[in-house]
């Protein structure tokens, strides 16, 4: 189906603590080469020029920092809300929905985490939903070799990585496909990304070719590219 005049809406769960980082902040406010994570992100999704409004999912007890961060890196033509997230990724990006204006047609949700991805990324991801798709994923070749393990470790199965794809985000919906989704959902079974959710009400996922630069920053050792990544950007 075609979104003849699409309006986007960008989810941003950000809800994580950032444990694994090693900081006493949430994730979204780790700062990576003097900005926090959520600024860059921000930026990201801004500067793609395709964003009328963004929600980002908080951790509880920080939506006040948070809304501070709108303040400083939105337009004023991009329409702002900050909710409490959840326990589980999956239950933030669903309090996020629930705040989205009514006149969005395409939904984008994006990891706070891959702060430094591309404008131009979110622009592949929203074209190929307004051109027919209902949901839209970026992703990269996998370049190592993978197994399938059983839970004594005993390889059981090597696929074949030419097939495979690392998934990446934004991931990119039409709206009441997404809502489905949600709807659909199990509260036992859940899943690490929202197209995970989509694949399930049997719709089609498609997949636009991801990039390198929307790593997820987890570990402290992905910081440091992070801001080597920032430091390339600036003298260039």
């Amino acid at each position: 189906m075609e979104v003849a005049v699409a309006e986007v809406g960008l989810i941003i769960p950000a809800a994580g603590m950032g444990t694994r980082l090693g900081s006493e902040l949430p994730k979204a406010l780790h700062a990576i080469g003097g900005t926090t994570v959520l600024a860059h992100a921000l930026r990201a999704g801004v500067g793609s020029g395709t964003v009328s409004s963004i929600v980002i999912a908080a951790p509880s007890r920080w939506e006040t920092r948070i809304h501070e961060q709108l303040e400083y890196e939105l337009p004023d033509t991009v329409e702002a809300r900050v909710v409490e997230g959840g326990e589980r990724r999956q239950d933030s990006v669903r309090r996020a929905m629930d705040a989205l204006p009514g006149n969005i047609d395409i939904v984008l949700v994006h990891d706070a985490a891959r702060c430094l991805t591309p404008p131009a990324l979110f622009g592949d991801v929203v074209s190929a939903v307004a051109g027919g798709h209902d949901a839209v994923v970026p992703g990269l070749p996998v370049v190592d070799t993978l197994r399938e393990v059983d839970d004594r470790g005993v390889v059981v199965r090597t696929p074949d990585r030419t097939v495979l794809r690392a998934v990446q985000t934004p991931q990119g919906f039409r709206r009441e496909v997404l809502e489905d989704a949600y709807r659909a959902a199990a509260p036992d079974e859940p899943a690490t990304d929202d197209a995970s959710l989509v694949e399930r009400t049997g719709h089609q996922v498609h997949i636009v070719p991801g990039h390198s630069e929307a790593f997820k920053v987890t570990h402290p050792l992905d910081v440091l590219l992070a801001e080597a990544l920032l430091a390339r950007r600036a003298s260039s």
